[in-house]
């Protein structure tokens, strides 16, 4: 079960990420601020990590059936790698929304 939280949050993280770019990298092309290139720039490495994290915890065979293993990675793993991936979608979720405000 903690497994698929990570999957389904690195997803909408990616999703959200989407989302504020598409706000930052508008607000880039209009302003040229160094302001705006730091948030699309966060973004970008912020999505690229969340998109490798789909990719491995996902479509990876080898680490998804590693992962999903209780006997390879205890409990106390898997849940602080699914806490830090919903505190991760939280941070995400409120820029999203102050950005869209």
């Amino acid at each position: 079960m903690l497994v698929s939280i990570v999957q389904v949050f690195a997803v909408l993280n990616i999703f959200l990420l989407g989302a504020l770019l598409y706000v930052w990298g508008g607000n880039w092309l209009e302003l040229r601020s160094k302001h705006t290139l730091g948030l699309v720039l966060f973004g970008v490495f912020l999505l690229g990590e969340n998109a490798l994290a789909a990719y491995l915890f996902i479509f990876h065979a080898g680490l998804s059936a590693w992962i999903h293993d209780p006997n390879m990675v205890p409990y106390p793993a898997q849940l602080a790698l699914a806490t830090l991936r919903v505190f991760e979608f939280g941070g995400i979720a409120f820029l999203t929304w102050v950005t869209w405000d």
